[in-house]
Formats: C-alpha cells, sequence, structure tokens
C-alpha cells in the first residue's frame, strides 16, 4: 500500500515537473542562486571615481541633489555629462549643473543639421566652439549602430560615419581645443546574432537587435574599422571608445586598438555584465590593459547601480544575479581587481585624459 501511494506521489510529481518546463516561458525564468558563497556589500569605492559616462539622468533640482549625496556617498568625486546636445539645449543644460562646481564636467553633442551641405564643417566646428566657451569640455556621446551618427540632437546624420571625410574639421578642432571625444559604435555582438535558441544573450539581445539585413548598414567589423581610421587619422585627438567599443565577445579586438593608438581610451560603462560573466578573461584584460580604460556607468544614478559596479570590480564574489540591471540569464561574477588596477582605472587615467 505504501509503495503505491509513493509510486503514485512520484508520477504526480513528475507530472507536474514536466509541465512546469513546458509552460514555463523564458521571460519569466528568475533564478535564485542557492550556492553559500560570500555575498560582500560594498559601501563605497576603494579610491575616489571618476565617472566618464553618464547623462542628464535628473529631471527636476530635488532629482540632481539626490545624485550628488548618492555620489558623495559611494566616493564618485566627478560625473561626466555625456549631453548630447548642441544650442540652447546644451546652455540649459550648464545652467543647470554648473551651480556643483567641478562635480560634473559636461561635454556637448555635435549639431549636424544640413550635415550634407558643402559647408557643414565649417558650421559644426563654428557651434563646437561656441559651446566650448559656453564650458563644454569634451564631445560626446556620438553614436553610430551602423547607418551613421544618430545620437546628436536636434538631427541625426544617416551615412556618416567616423571617418567619413566630412569629420575631419571636426576632429582636428577637437583636438585643437582639448576635447576628449567619447564614441559609441556598434553594439555587442549578441544583438547581430540570429535571434533563436543558441543565442546565450537572447533575452537582452531581442531587445537590441540590429537589423543586419538593413540596406547599408555597416556590420560589427566594419564599425570598429571606421573607428580606427579616425583615431589613425587625427592623432592629436583623444578618443574615447564606450563600452570596449562594444567588443565584450572578444576583448582583445579592443585590446589590439588600444595598444595600438596612443590617443584611444575606453570605458567600461554598461558592460558589466557582459564582462563578469566571464571573470577570469575580462580580469587577465583589465589588468593587462589597465592604463587605457576608464571607470563608467551610463546606467543611471541609483545606489544600487554604484554598488553593483564596484562590487563586479573589486570583489571575487561568484554567481550573483542583480535583475535590475541586466535582461541576460546569466549571473555575475567578481573580477578581483588589484590595487593598480583599480587606481588607475579609477581616476588616474581620467586624470591624464581631463587635466
Amino acid at each position: 500500500m505504501n509503495w503505491n501511494l509513493g509510486l503514485v506521489l512520484s508520477i504526480v510529481f513528475l507530472s507536474h515537473t514536466l509541465m512546469a518546463q513546458e509552460d514555463m516561458l523564458l521571460k519569466d525564468y528568475d533564478p535564485v542562486s542557492i550556492y553559500n558563497t560570500p555575498k560582500t556589500k560594498i559601501e563605497k569605492a576603494k579610491y575616489p571615481v571618476v565617472d566618464f559616462h553618464s547623462h542628464p539622468y535628473p529631471k527636476s533640482a530635488p532629482e540632481l541633489e539626490e545624485w550628488v549625496r548618492t555620489m558623495d556617498k559611494f566616493g564618485i568625486s566627478k560625473t561626466v555629462i555625456l549631453t548630447y546636445s548642441t544650442g540652447r539645449t546644451f546652455d540649459s543644460i550648464v545652467e543647470v549643473y554648473s551651480r556643483y562646481g567641478d562635480r560634473f564636467e559636461l561635454w556637448c553633442g555635435l549639431d549636424y543639421t544640413g550635415y550634407d551641405e558643402p559647408d557643414w564643417g565649417k558650421r559644426a566646428v563654428k557651434e563646437l566652439v561656441r559651446c566650448f566657451n559656453k564650458g563644454a569640455k569634451g564631445v560626446g556621446e556620438l553614436g553610430d549602430k551602423g547607418l551613421g551618427f544618430a545620437y546628436s540632437k536636434p538631427i541625426p546624420a544617416p551615412g556618416m560615419h567616423a571617418d567619413d571625410p566630412r569629420m575631419a574639421l571636426v576632429w582636428e578642432k577637437c583636438g585643437e581645443l582639448g576635447m576628449p571625444v567619447s564614441i559609441h559604435v556598434a553594439d555587442p555582438m549578441w544583438m547581430y546574432l540570429p535571434m533563436d535558441v543558441h543565442n546565450d544573450g537572447l533575452m537582452n539581445a531581442f531587445k537590441w537587435r540590429i537589423d543586419i539585413e538593413k540596406e547599408g548598414l555597416l556590420n560589427h567589423e566594419q564599425l570598429i574599422a571606421s573607428l580606427e581610421n579616425a583615431v589613425r587619422e587625427h592623432p592629436n585627438t583623444t578618443f574615447i571608445a564606450c563600452h570596449f567599443a562594444n567588443c565584450s565577445h572578444d576583448l582583445e579586438i579592443v585590446g589590439r586598438l588600444l595598444a595600438t593608438y596612443k590617443n584611444l581610451y575606453a570605458d567600461i560603462s554598461a558592460r558589466y555584465a557582459e564582462t563578469a560573466a566571464v571573470p577570469r578573461y575580462s580580469k587577465r584584460f583589465y589588468e593587462k590593459y589597465r592604463d587605457k580604460l576608464v571607470y563608467g556607468t551610463d546606467m543611471g544614478t541609483s545606489p544600487e547601480m554604484y554598488e553593483l559596479t564596484f562590487r563586479v570590480l573589486e570583489t571575487e564574489d561568484e554567481h550573483f544575479y542583480e535583475k535590475g540591471m541586466s535582461s541576460y540569464h546569466w549571473s555575475f561574477n567578481g573580477l578581483g581587481l588589484s590595487d593598480e588596477t583599480l587606481k588607475k582605472i579609477y581616476y588616474e587615467n581620467a586624470k591624464k585624459i581631463l587635466d
């Protein structure tokens, strides 16, 4: 009797388990780590930090004040605000953030209005100089995911890439004025792969997927080449490739560029999930290229966001999930970077670029 009851219960259990597997949607999968491994809470960065990649997120004075308090709490000495903006929009951002002295550094965008006209370069440079005189310390974030520069306001510049001859005057003026350029090319490789069962970054990649069949679209390799061409042709201009130049899947691609060009750096912003998934590989890269990497966030202003970045960089915690910071279904791991590397990434390299 007991044996029969046990058999029945086993069948019921297996039946419900199989049904759960068959009925569960991938978007609803919400794993919780059960490993009894160290869980480190970072109260403050180990060294002073310059955040090289953020945006004007606050929409009110109280929100901005709260951000400054959060920066103080976590040891963020300065944040670079990539405004995308020119004209009156840029001026209005300067008015708001200048109240906080050197806690924020504002970078302007480029005005692409009439970019297909012969005199566009001269007009773009004129506005660039005006923004510089208004307080802009750099340019960015400029973004090209394949169809041309699209981030700066008020209009995009379809078909114009980093190595377009029309950009030459702008790049040269940036070098002359000592204005570094923050530039986003491509996107992580998962966004270019088929959206199928073999794409291990599917849940994040699907949202940001690249339509590789679109006419005129440069692929990942071509976009990296456009960046390299601009960096090589304008050695007096400092470029910062956002997000490891979106080479998280093969960091040696950007590593080769960093080793080749003195005027190129990379920020580590918004790619913590991608690099924390492969901690030993990523740590070797960080240690090898520590003279050419700068800290960045690009993920808002929350305390939880800063805590995550420092946990990834400073600790050796393993297999932890941060659902609010990543749409991937894999876990994070700490890199446990050396003190020398942390100092370089947190503030020493930033000082070289900004001073």
